[in-house]
């Protein structure tokens, strides 16, 4: 179904039966018996762990850090090695993952702390529905979508970022108790501030021994070298450890409520790493992030190549707890993938970017397959404020532009067409995972390229895009820099907003 032609246009939501709705062992489905003895419901608990600007570097995933915890988890469950958010900011990405709707579709294109919102107060999100059917609800740490009244949240425990990471031990402690005295399952969002900007080192004795600058190397989308992003480096790692610490203390706390074996565990990031390339761009230094989904016998243990977005994570809770699904959501349920399917959810997968905070717009548009990818920025010619902010604000500048001189050519090619970007950029990511070589006008290609320019136009009509209509992303890019960079309002409701008009 369109989206435009269900929620949007405001018709009532049609809903289809979670076909693939199943439970796990010793569990049952609410709507059958009620879940048990005396109508006691026994669907399982969603335990949804969220941690803060940190792509796939876990050890996991390869990366050269010790995460045992995560790892863990992982091994206990289905590990996705091609998980994407829909933007690589905070708020789009959460607001997506709680909506399974596009940032455009759903309104939060920016940073909430910089007052952009959801365009309607009453948008129908995962928390609202589990509590409607039963679940009580709860919250650890930062939600950053606005309105934050379209969350029915019955419970909310450390409300806010905690960027200066204190009392994280605290976290387990109110999370095991919110689950022990439920009398009814529960969703419970747990939210990490690692590994958010500051890159603190060590905070309360984790890690237990902090990696230095001369024990690691940049991650490898840098493409560039220096003292100081080794120290950046090293200290995002520090990050990782600390937050893994306290994911497995947060899973011990839980196992000792008796409560773990009836809980589906998800963990992912919420976007990519605050370093170059990454938060703030279409990237897969910003889009692609860990994923993990665990459940005590109710999934198959494997790793997962297929493309995946945490669209996706909304339909599949849906599925698993027996909840009839709307069919305008843009996610796909993961079920027959928890089931032990391999097979491809979908073949082609859509990111975008509007802005972060007022320092950083630059609309963008991005589609891949298994093997493409290609980004479209329909504000091409302009130059793009988010290279500038990152350049200068998130790096040392001088120390950038003296790695940058030592670089591959590819790699000033690529750091150059990020400051300016062209119309298209494609990218073979089975050959070119860091996205160094654009292939957009290469002839060699132009089959591949007109393939994913297709797609992503009809899943820019299918959405409502309003940026299918260029003038619409200019007038973005220019009202948000008129601000100066300050925290001024931002008019887009009245022109991007698909409730008030639709554009063919």
């Amino acid at each position: 179904m369109n989206y435009k032609n269900s929620f949007l246009a405001g018709a009532v939501l049609t809903l289809v039966p979670s076909a693939l709705s199943y439970c796990a062992p010793g569990s049952q489905d609410k709507n059958e018996n009620n879940g048990g003895p005396a109508g006691q419901d026994t669907r399982p608990n969603i335990l949804f762990i969220v941690s803060e600007d940190n792509g796939q570097e876990l050890g996991c995933y390869g990366a050269p850090v010790k995460t045992p915890n995560l790892d863990k988890l992982a091994s206990e469950g289905i590990l996705f090695r091609n998980a994407y958010v829909t933007q690589a900011g905070s708020s789009p990405s959460r607001a997506s993952f709680l909506t399974s709707l596009y940032p455009h579709q759903n309104g939060q294109i920016g940073l909430a702390t910089w007052d952009y919102s959801m365009y309607q107060e009453n948008t129908p999100n995962m928390v609202n529905t589990l509590k409607e059917s039963g679940y009580r609800t709860g919250m650890i740490g930062k939600l950053h979508v606005l309105p934050e009244s379209a969350f029915d949240i019955d419970w909310w425990e450390t409300q806010g970022s905690n960027f200066q990471r204190k009392n994280l031990a605290r976290y387990s402690v109110e999370a095991a108790k919110f689950m022990k005295e439920s009398d009814q399952p529960v969703y419970l969002q747990v939210n990490y501030p690692d590994a958010h900007d500051p890159f603190l080192p060590q905070v309360d004795g984790q890690p237990v021994r902090p990696l230095t600058a001369a024990e690691v190397d940049p991650l490898p989308y840098f493409g560039i070298t220096s003292d100081s992003l080794k120290q950046m480096t090293a200290n995002y790692y520090n990050c990782m450890m600390r937050l893994d610490y306290w994911v497995g203390d947060l899973l011990e706390k839980i196992r000792e409520t008796g409560e773990y074996e009836n809980t589906v565990i998800i963990y992912i990031g919420d976007h990519g790493a605050d370093m170059l390339r990454g938060k703030r761009t279409v990237y897969e230094g910003g889009v692609r992030i860990p994923m993990i989904i665990s459940w005590s016998g109710g999934v198959k243990k494997f790793v997962y190549e297929g493309l995946v977005s945490t669209l996706d994570i909304y339909p599949t809770i849906l599925a698993i707890t027996g909840i009839e699904t709307p069919e305008y959501l843009q996610g796909k349920s993961l079920v027959p993938v928890l089931k032990g399917s391999a097979e491809p959810v979908r073949k082609f997968l859509f990111t975008e970017y509007h802005v972060h905070s007022n320092h950083n717009p630059y609309p963008q548009r991005a589609v891949r397959n298994k093997n493409f990818k290609l980004i479209y920025n329909p504000v091409s010619g302009y130059e793009n404020p988010g290279f500038f902010y990152t350049v200068g604000k998130k790096i040392n500048k001088p120390d950038f532009n003296k790695a940058l001189e030592t670089a591959p050519p590819m790699v000033r090619e690529a750091y150059e067409r990020m400051k300016k970007p062209p119309e298209y950029e494609l990218y073979d990511l089975s050959n070119d995972p860091y996205e160094w070589n654009n292939l957009a006008s290469d002839p060699e290609y132009a089959k591949v390229f007109e393939r994913l320019k297709s797609k992503l136009r009809e899943w820019q009509v299918a959405t409502s895009d309003p940026f299918i209509d260029k003038s619409v992303a200019e007038k973005l890019l220019l009202e948000v820099e008129a601000t100066n960079e300050q925290k001024v309002e931002v008019k887009y409701h009245d022109y991007m907003n698909p409730h008030l008009q639709f554009r063919k």
